[in-house]
C-alpha cells in the first residue's frame, strides 16, 4: 500500500544500519539515494551481490526492481531529497574515545549539497550533544538556520542484525529534533514507514536513550561473564542457573556470558557516555567496571582453555576457533571478542585455526588465516575446538562426536547427549 506522500530520501551509508533502512523506504514506496564511500559496496549493490548476512540477492533484486533505488559514491543526489540521513560508523580510538570521523566527513561532504526545506537526520550512535553541538554548527556555517531554512534531527538507530528486515518498521522510533518544528519534520518522514514513533523532548534526550539501551546490556552481560569464573569454581552451571531464574514470572531478565559483549553498539556505546561523563565530572563505575571485566574475558577464555588442555600446554596444541563473529547468525566481527582470544593464543604459541560460515578469512597480528574445513576429519586432528559463537547451522552434536575435546562459551552443546568431552563455561 502507497503512503500518502511519497518522500525522496538519502541514505549516506549503506551498511547494516543504512541498507535496511533503504529497503524499509523503498517497500513503502518512497525514492532513496544510496551513497557509500565504499566503491566496493556500491559496485556489488549494482551487481545485487549481498555483503550483509541479513539480505540475499534476490533483496536486492527487489530493492532496485521499482526503480525508485539510485546508489554511488557521490553526493550529487542530495538535492533531490527531502530528508538526508546519517548511518555511519562510530567507533572508538584505541584509547576508547568516541571517533566521530566518519559523521563529521559525512556531514562536511554533504552540507554544499543541503538545501532550504530539507530534514538531515542523524542516526548512527553517539554522546549526548553531538547533534546539536556538533552537526547544527556544521549545517549553520553554510547559511542555513536549523529550524527555519532546515530541519535538524537525530533518531537512534535500532538494526537487530539476524533479525529479519521485514521487522524493522514494528521497532518503535525514537526521535527528538532541534526544535519543535524539526520533531514534527522527522515525525511526518518516519510515520510513513515505522508502525510507531516516539517523539522526545530533545536531540540529547535520543542519543541518551540509545545509550541507556545498550548500556543496560553491556552491564548485565558483564555480569555474566563475571559470575562465569564464580561459577566455574563451584562447579555451577551458570546457563542452568539463567534458565531457572528465568521461571520467575516478573523482575527478571536473561542475560547471558561469552567471549566478551562485541559489535558495533553495546562494547562502544557505554563508552560514549562514560566519555561525556567525564567531561562534567561526573563519575560512573558500573560502566568502568564492566569495561574491565569484558576487556578482561580473553585472558581468562585462554586461560581456561589451557587449564582444560592439561597436560598438554598451549604451545603444543592445536585450536580451532568455531564461530569467529561478535554474534551468531551475523556476518560481523566489529569489536569482536572472539578476535582477541585466537591473537592470545597465538601468542601463547599454539597453532590456531578458524571456522565460521560466514566469514572466509581473518587478519589477526598482521597473521592471515584461510577458514578451515568442518569436516570430520579436520575436527578430529584438533586438540581442541573452542566454540565463540554460536551459529545455528553448525551441527553440535556432530561435532562432538569427532571432537577430542570442546570448550564451550555459548552452551551450544546444550543439545548433545554424550557431553563427557565438553567443557561448559
Amino acid at each position: 500500500m502507497r503512503p500518502k506522500e511519497s518522500f525522496k530520501i538519502a541514505i549516506i551509508g549503506l551498511g547494516y544500519v543504512g541498507l535496511p533502512l533503504a529497503r524499509l523506504f523503498l517497500e513503502k514506496g518512497h525514492t532513496v539515494f544510496g551513497v557509500d564511500s565504499s566503491e566496493s559496496k556500491i559496485q556489488k549493490l549494482q551487481r545485487m551481490q549481498p555483503y550483509l548476512s541479513d539480505m540475499t540477492s534476490m533483496d536486492l533484486k527487489e530493492m532496485f526492481a521499482g526503480g525508485k533505488f539510485h546508489v554511488g559514491v557521490s553526493y550529487e543526489s542530495i538535492p533531490e531529497a527531502d530528508c538526508v540521513i546519517l548511518c555511519v560508523p562510530t567507533p572508538t580510538t584505541e584509547e576508547f574515545m568516541p571517533d566521530l570521523t566518519f559523521v563529521f566527513q559525512a556531514m562536511r561532504q554533504a552540507v554544499p549539497y543541503l538545501r532550504e526545506g530539507q530534514l538531515i537526520v542523524l542516526e548512527s550512535s553517539t554522546y549526548p550533544g553531538t547533534t546539536e553541538e556538533e552537526l547544527k554548527p556544521i549545517i549553520e556555517q553554510r547559511g542555513l538556520r536549523v529550524g527555519k531554512d532546515v530541519y535538524l534531527a537525530y533518531s537512534p538507530e535500532r538494526i537487530n542484525p539476524g533479525q529479519k528486515a521485514s521487522d524493522l518498521k514494528s521497532i518503535p522510533k525514537v526521535l527528538g529534533g532541534v526544535t519543535t518544528e524539526c520533531t514534527q519534520q522527522a515525525k511526518r518522514i518516519y510515520a510513513s514507514v515505522f508502525d510507531q514513533v516516539v517523539p522526545v523532548s530533545n536531540p540529547r534526550t535520543a542519543e541518551l536513550t540509545k545509550l541507556v539501551e545498550n548500556c543496560q546490556r553491556f552491564i548485565n552481560i558483564s555480569f555474566m561473564n563475571d559470575l562465569v569464573k564464580f561459577c566455574d569454581t563451584m562447579e555451577i552451571n551458570l546457563w542452568e542457573v539463567i534458565n531457572a531464574a528465568g521461571t520467575k514470572p516478573y523482575g527478571f531478565m536473561a542475560y547471558y556470558p561469552g567471549p566478551g559483549v562485541g559489535g558495533h553498539c553495546i562494547p562502544v556505546d557505554p563508552m560514549y557516555l562514560l566519555w561525556k561523563a567525564n567531561q562534567y565530572g561526573i563519575k560512573m563505575p558500573f560502566i568502568e567496571l564492566s569495561h574491565q571485566v569484558n576487556e578482561g574475558m580473553p585472558e581468562y577464555i585462554v586461560a581456561r582453555t589451557a587449564k582444560s588442555m592439561f597436560p598438554l600446554s598451549l604451545d603444543q596444541c592445536s585450536i580451532m576457533a568455531v564461530g569467529v563473529t561478535y554474534k551468531k547468525d551475523v556476518n560481523d566481527v566489529r569489536e569482536s571478542m572472539a578476535l582477541k582470544v585466537i591473537e592470545r593464543l597465538m601468542q601463547q604459541g599454539a597453532q590456531v585455526s578458524f571456522f565460521d560460515p560466514y566469514i572466509t578469512e581473518l587478519s589477526i597480528a598482521g597473521t592471515k588465516l584461510e577458514r578451515s574445513a568442518l569436516t570430520a576429519e579436520n575436527v578430529n586432528e584438533k586438540d581442541c575446538l573452542l566454540i565463540l559463537t554460536d551459529h545455528s547451522t553448525i551441527n553440535y552434536e556432530e561435532l562432538a562426536q569427532h571432537a577430542k575435546l570442546i570448550v564451550d562459551l555459548r552452551n551450544a552443546t546444550d543439545c548433545v547427549k554424550d557431553k563427557s568431552n565438553i567443557v561448559l563455561l
